[in-house]
């Protein structure tokens, strides 16, 4: 038992150590390899209402959550965009509409005490600024976002169908240098000059080339699945 719990000591130990947020930055590791999809050149709006996205009233929320044997150690995180920009363009023909929206990762708001509150219980308020900034210098290194070589999340729409009330949206999204499509549940609704539009989806990190952090031989880590939730809107635009 002793010998037991002489092997177990150093793992803690490590696990201890790593508490701050899994600030901890490990030694490079290579990207998995992946063959993204080749984004689109820019989509032209043939016809419909055009919408500018209003990035003051819009936002996008990241749920990032800890796992792991001693994930109690860690803490779950929320990155939150305020500065989310782009075109929507709505036609009266549902499948003729579409979408173009971006945001800079070098903006995204480590545990915004009002986000972390939205997010519910697993997100408690009391984070120590340590380890929010510990936090943010991981999220944007070389392998998680990398943020000095590919500065955007991007986000197209590939297909709408369905009813503006029950949309069934494919869009397709580039982080870093690969982009994959993914299925995003919305609601939707047109009210006057504003368009507004909601909803939430996961992703997963390894999907699109990053490495979700981990010590300890995985004791504590950052677990690959993200949970995507946003609210956007958008105003008429004649340009």
């Amino acid at each position: 038992m002793r010998s037991a719990v002489r092997t177990l000591l150093p793992v803690v130990a490590a696990c201890v150590l790593a508490a701050g947020c899994l600030t901890r930055t490990p030694p490079p590791v290579a990207s998995p390899a992946a063959t993204p999809i080749p984004s689109p050149p820019p989509a032209s709006v043939p016809e419909g209402t055009l919408y500018r996205i209003d990035p003051k009233a819009s936002k996008v929320d990241v749920l990032v959550y800890r796992g792991g044997t001693f994930a109690r150690f860690g803490h779950n995180h929320v990155m939150t965009s305020k500065a989310v920009t782009g075109r929507v363009w709505l036609s009266p023909q549902l499948e003729k509409s579409g979408f173009e929206l971006s945001f800079p990762v070098a903006e995204l708001i480590v545990d915004d005490p009002a986000a972390r509150r939205a997010a519910g219980s697993e997100f408690p308020p009391d984070i120590p600024q340590a380890d929010k900034d510990g936090t943010r210098k991981n999220m944007l290194r070389t392998e998680v976002l990398d943020a000095e070589r590919f500065p955007e999340v991007k986000l197209q729409a590939v297909r709408i169908m369905g009813s503006l009330q029950a949309p069934q949206i494919t869009a397709r999204i580039t982080i870093k240098d690969a982009t994959r499509e993914v299925e995003v549940p919305a609601t939707v609704a047109a009210e006057g000059s504003r368009l507004t539009a909601s909803g939430e989806f996961d992703i997963q990190q390894t999907t699109f080339g990053m490495k979700p952090f981990s010590v300890g031989l995985g004791a504590l880590a950052v677990k690959d699945q993200l949970h995507i939730k946003f609210e956007l809107v958008a105003q008429k635009s004649s340009t």
